[in-house]
């Protein structure tokens, strides 16, 4: 479950930085400002008539009103579950195309480095802006789901409403991306632009208008991927999603960086590692052993799994 998120978020990354070429450090904040976008809408809908419409919109902040005593769950709500994983998505393309237009589109001419910083300075400025709106609080955003427990090799393997939506949702959205690369005309644009923007240029490719496409692709992806996040694991705080972004950065360095299939491997093997390594290593160095992976597969393969752009 971990690895789907991180693999359906390290898909925007991954097309910003064929696409752009750069690495996006805001894209961690675009996770969290989705997740609290889709989330407020959720809250509305389950508890409108049934709490303080001000409590429902900051998500409970300070502990106003709770996401379990909604009853908000896949089974419980599922129109306000819907309804926040769109909004989720939506709200999160219009945010990209606002930092593109006001802070990425200015300089898109300058180096690397100098998109890099400034992605850096929007992180930042989106952090503490939900932050400020928000509380710094965390708060549980669920009701407990419905489960079954299936046996498995030698023990039980539980699994619930919350992990199926996840499955379902992250897997549709990964084969239309699929569908989108190989089958349409703007997913063949898209590949030929991160192959060699000039002569896509050239080509007549209109490339503005590709780049603008992988904003509201990748945007969509990236609030859906931190809706369902927040879904699955139940509670959400401001910086839910710059703790996602190392593991996100690994995941798309170890799928070959630029490619958008090598992001959502390279996103499954890291969640697996970071998840199934408690049960040898204490919890609080999954994390390391993630990177441990990274590093060793990078030595044997330097150039990723999927070798970068030229798998799109």
């Amino acid at each position: 479950m971990r690895g789907l998120v991180i693999g359906l978020a390290g898909i925007g990354l991954s097309m910003t930085y064929s696409i752009l070429n750069f690495a996006n450090f805001a894209h961690g904040d675009y996770i969290t400002a989705g997740a609290f976008s889709g989330w407020a809408t959720s809250y509305l809908i389950a508890g409108f008539g049934r709490a303080d419409v001000g409590a429902l919109l900051l998500v409970g902040a300070s502990g106003s009103v709770f996401g379990g005593t909604l009853g908000i769950g896949v089974t419980g709500t599922p129109l306000a579950v819907v309804a926040g994983a769109v909004v989720a998505g939506l709200s999160t393309v219009a945010l990209t195309l606002f930092v593109d237009r006001t802070v990425f589109k200015p300089i898109r001419d300058e180096s690397g480095i100098t998109l890099l910083i400034t992605s850096v300075g929007v992180a930042f400025a989106l952090r503490y802006i939900i932050q400020f709106v928000f509380s710094s609080s965390v708060r549980g955003t669920t009701d407990q789901p419905p489960s079954v427990s299936l046996y498995f090799v030698d023990g039980f393997v539980r699994i619930n409403a919350h992990d199926i939506a996840l499955a379902v949702v992250a897997g549709g959205l990964m084969l239309g991306v699929h569908l989108l690369l190989q089958l349409t005309k703007l997913g063949k644009a898209m590949r030929a632009m991160a192959d060699n923007e000039d002569l896509a240029q050239i080509t007549g490719i209109p490339t503005e208008q590709v780049v603008r496409a992988v904003w509201v692709i990748g945007g969509g992806l990236t609030g859906v991927a931190g809706y369902m996040f927040v879904l699955w694991k139940g509670t959400l705080g401001f910086n839910d999603g710059w703790l996602l972004l190392l593991l996100i950065f690994a995941a798309v360095i170890l799928g070959g960086i630029g490619s958008i299939y090598g992001a959502i491997v390279g996103g499954l093997a890291i969640g697996l590692t970071a998840s199934m390594s408690v049960i040898w290593i204490p919890s609080a160095f999954s994390r390391a052993a993630a990177f441990f992976v990274m590093i060793v597969i990078l030595l044997v393969k330097p150039e990723g799994i999927f070798s970068g752009r030229s798998t799109a």
